[in-house]
């Protein structure tokens, strides 16, 4: 099992299905800047709120040569779903086998009406051309967020 992703460091490649019928793979994606954000789970109101955020800046993201991938770990089926009803112009990657989760390290213990369970904890992680890792938030709240994504990615690009 890879090490979990460190600032200033390569991620370890990946393979992951998405939604389209795309495999995604990092090393694919070199030459081009990736942010992909973790999320709870399909059609919930801060995943949709958080969705429709990087949708309605995603020409803004693609100026700045970046890729989007939304991840949780829903199924392909629900995915697409999603995908479709919210008309998102970029893919969601299914991972239900949690390998990505464990690579970002996003699985966190939450507290929901007083029970404890191991839930997605909001992030979002910037990687480089290269496949360096610039940036992450975590503990993600959805207001402002996908302006302070674009600005990093933005300023990378210009790097």
């Amino acid at each position: 099992m890879p090490v979990a992703v460190v600032i200033d460091q390569p991620v370890a490649d990946f393979q992951a299905q998405a939604t389209s019928g795309v495999s995604v793979s990092l090393a694919a994606l070199r030459g081009q800047q990736v942010l992909i954000y973790f999320y709870p789970k399909d059609s919930t109101p801060g995943c949709t709120t958080e969705g429709q955020g990087f949708r309605d800046r995603y020409a803004d993201f693609q100026a700045a040569n970046t890729l989007i991938f939304g991840v949780s770990r829903d199924s392909l089926k629900s995915h697409e779903n999603f995908k479709c009803k919210q008309a998102f112009p970029f893919e969601l990657i299914s991972d239900k086998d949690e390998a990505l989760c464990q690579l970002f390290d996003v699985i966190k213990l939450k507290k929901l009406y007083g029970k404890e369970y191991l839930g997605v904890d909001r992030s979002t992680f910037l990687i480089d051309k290269d496949g360096v890792l610039r940036q992450e938030w975590r503990g993600v709240k959805v207001p402002g967020h996908v302006d302070a994504t674009l600005a990093a990615a933005q300023a990378l690009h210009k790097d």
